[in-house]
């Protein structure tokens, strides 16, 4: 290999390695994205379930007057965690189907809009389909002055 290949190379390898974490950081952005500080819950009709990577989505309507409009909620569990919790594709699809009516709570996005971090969903019989409790779509940040 020639002097001026090792460069090349080595520059390369140096790029790869300084841009790898920030792609990693940047897909787990959810407790900058999402305020877990204004939390809501209310009934909601689903419009639309999809079993996908890298997270399923779930799309609702909400009539409640304080919290009326479409909403989107991408930041699921992905369909691996899914299925170690008994929710295949399925059973998904059975659940939360258009027009079912469930009740939700979520985080609203800090950017505005539609999108919300759900946290957890309730079906009209009562019975818990997920809940992600504090953690639901990735970690927490640490409180200060705690490892």
């Amino acid at each position: 290999m020639t002097n001026r290949n090792l460069t090349i190379t080595g520059a390369l390898a140096l790029t790869a390695l300084l841009t790898a974490p920030a792609a990693v950081v940047a897909h787990h952005g959810t407790n900058i994205s999402y305020d877990r500080s204004k939390m809501w819950t209310a009934k909601a009709v689903v419009t639309e379930f999809r079993y996908v990577n890298p997270h399923a989505q779930l799309y609702f309507d909400v009539a409640d007057p304080e919290h009326k409009g479409h909403y989107g909620g991408e930041l699921l569990p992905n369909p691996a965690q899914l299925v170690r919790n008994g929710w295949t594709r399925k059973r998904s699809s059975e659940a939360l189907f258009g027009g079912a009516t469930v009740t939700v709570t979520v985080a609203p996005s800090r950017a505005g809009g539609d999108a919300v971090l759900v946290i957890k969903i309730v079906n009209d019989k009562g019975e818990e389909l997920l809940n992600g409790g504090p953690d639901a779509g990735g970690p927490e940040a640490p409180a200060r002055g705690t490892p």
